[in-house]
């Protein structure tokens, strides 16, 4: 399987390259990505200079171009494209069905793979994609069980790609409306689930609270851990009490499933977290590496060391993990 790696800026790039990444995907430093966040991405030079650096250690480089573009914006997302074609990336990774037949189009060379974000959740989904827009590689939503994901990969027509590691999201792919409620900018169209001007930091008797667009989603006393703030993973009064109502920090983390998914037919194992450090893409990608590289060797050996759990632990959020909608007994 690949190893399909973040790279949020130059250094973590690089840094998943070193740490064997087959791949790593990566956005322009504007709303046609999913992580326009300020101070991430690239521009022109460190774009080539990352493509360069990639190809020159034998590592794909994949552009994320996973958001929906509004018509007054269109432009923007047509110049992406013709960036990505002309820039020599080895796939772009888009959901809008506008940008998709766009690139088709004007780009027929151009390798598309469908992001996460398309919500494609059906081998007859996947078949319309590759039909209709030639798409040849699919990130399937972290809303399947692994049962499910077995059949959809045994029907599809594309290559199966699948997210590994990272934080999760209980909306559906691609349609979340929290952020613009509090915020007024969706992270489907503006690329940024709770962006930084909204995002307020006080100090109060009662603790460090967070607000986002006003409104106060969470508050941690000396010495607790405060993760990047959202709406659906902040605390709330319900009643008499207040905890995560939405839901809590956790990070899926499917290290026990790979042979599983390995003999399923999935082709790449995604890591999330273009957001995140130059040190968590190299801390998670080492972990990564050895471990598709343990199952490959023999899969009927295969067990996650205790030591690649306590690296993963450690960068999570919230300090946990799950198998998430992956594992579903009662299926």
């Amino acid at each position: 399987m690949e190893l399909v790696c973040p790279a949020g800026n130059l250094t973590s790039l690089k840094a998943a390259v070193d740490a064997g990444a087959n791949a790593v995907y990566l956005g322009f430093r504007d709303a046609t990505n999913a992580r326009n966040f300020e101070g991430l991405n690239f521009s022109e030079r460190d774009m080539h200079d990352g493509i360069g650096y990639a190809h020159a250690r034998g590592c794909r480089a994949f552009l994320a171009l996973n958001t929906y573009p509004q018509p007054a914006g269109w432009a923007s997302w047509q110049q992406a494209v013709d960036r990505a074609a002309a820039s020599g990336f080895d796939a772009v990774i888009a959901a809008d069905i506008g940008v998709l037949d766009y690139a088709a189009t004007q780009h027929p060379d151009l390798p598309l793979h469908l992001s996460v974000q398309g919500s494609a959740t059906s081998y007859e989904a996947l078949r319309f994609y590759h039909e209709q827009f030639g798409v040849r590689r699919a990130v399937l939503p972290r809303v399947l069980s692994l049962a499910q994901v077995q059949q959809v990969v045994a029907s599809s027509p594309v290559e199966i790609e699948v997210f590994g590691f990272g934080s999760l999201c209980v909306m559906v792919e691609g349609r979340c409306l929290l952020s613009s409620y509090a915020a007024g900018k969706s992270p489907n169209t503006h690329g940024c689930c709770s962006p930084a001007a909204s995002v307020e930091w006080k100090e109060t008797p009662r603790g460090l609270e967070t607000r986002l667009g006003g409104v106060l989603i969470d508050r941690v006393g000396p010495g607790e851990h405060a993760g990047y703030p959202t709406l659906c993973k902040g605390r709330y009064q319900v009643g008499d009490h207040t905890f995560y109502a939405i839901e809590e920090p956790t990070s899926l983390n499917t290290l026990d499933l790979l042979p599983r998914l390995a003999a399923a037919g999935v082709v790449a194992i995604k890591l999330e977290g273009r957001q995140r450090s130059p040190a968590y893409v190299r801390q998670v990608t080492t972990v990564w590496r050895a471990a598709i590289d343990a199952c490959r060797r023999d899969p009927g050996a295969y067990r996650p060391l205790p030591e690649w759990q306590q690296v993963l632990g450690r960068v999570s959020e919230g300090q946990q993990t799950t198998l998430g909608a992956y594992s579903r007994p009662w299926q």
